[in-house]
């Protein structure tokens, strides 16, 4: 026979069995703390565009210079589209920068003039057949 003796159970006051001879877990030599390189990256690109290109017979290097120069083309775009825009809201400010001037100083030749102006700039939204 062997000198191993049998698991003991005992029941807990709440009703619930558990083992009697509980062991402390062994205690683990104290190890170097190890360095973790964590890369965050963003999401993958959406490859349906290249899986479709190699399927039909377009090459690698085609697909590849897609996948590089796509995400510069759409940031060169963006970039004119905002300067574009810029440029637009500083027009529109310094034309009514100017019309307000010219009301003011002018006096009544002014008014004058920029009711003009008006009307030639209605003239030309309305068409050419609708004179005011």
């Amino acid at each position: 026979m062997s000198n191993i003796e049998p698991v003991r159970i005992v029941q807990l006051p709440d009703g619930t069995y558990t083992y009697a001879d509980h062991l402390p877990t062994p205690i683990q030599p104290a190890a170097v703390p190890q360095v973790v390189h964590q890369h965050i990256h963003q999401a993958p690109p959406d490859r349906t565009v290249q899986r479709i290109a190699l399927g039909s017979g377009i090459g690698a290097g085609t697909v590849a210079a897609g996948v590089y120069f796509g995400p510069l083309l759409v940031g060169a775009l963006t970039a004119i589209a905002a300067n574009l825009a810029l440029l637009a809201l500083l027009a529109a400010v310094l034309a009514w920068g100017v019309v307000s001037v010219v009301k003011s100083i002018g006096g009544p030749d002014g008014k004058t003039a920029a009711k003009t102006l008006a009307k030639t700039r209605r003239c030309r939204t309305d068409g050419p057949d609708r004179r005011v």
